[in-house]
This record gives structure tokens, C-alpha cells and sequence, in this order.
């Protein structure tokens, strides 16, 4: 296993921890800003832009981008 995996492999739960976060913190504006929202219909279209923006993201890894981050 090279260096850079182990180390993100290390901090796995880390990772998955802060992506929840960011899942959950945005599902309760939903709630604020729409009270009455279907929360469920609020997660599909939150997990749909979250998507978009990892192929984003991937897009910009893939044009060298982060090559000197």
C-alpha cells in the first residue's frame, strides 16, 4: 500500500464522519428554511448535488488541477 492511501485509509472514519456532518448540517437548514419540506425528497436532491460536485471535483483532479496542492 503506498503512503497516500494508507494515510487517507487511516483516516477513514474521519472522513465519513465529516461527509455526515456536512449531510446532516444541510438537511437541518432544509427543515429551517422549509419546514413543511419532505425529508426525504430534501436528502435524494441533497445526495444528487453532492454527487454532482465529486464528479466535479474528479473532473478538476483529472485536469491536473491539485496536481500542486
Amino acid at each position: 500500500m503506498n503512503p497516500v492511501t494508507k494515510e487517507l485509509e487511516s483516516r477513514r472514519k474521519e472522513i465519513a464522519k465529516e461527509l455526515e456532518l456536512l449531510f446532516k448540517a444541510n438537511m437541518k437548514i432544509t427543515d429551517w428554511d422549509i419546514p413543511e419540506a419532505d425529508d426525504r425528497l430534501a436528502a435524494k436532491e441533497l445526495l444528487r448535488i453532492l454527487r454532482e460536485e465529486i464528479d466535479q471535483l474528479e473532473a478538476d483532479v483529472e485536469a491536473g488541477k491539485y496536481d500542486n496542492y
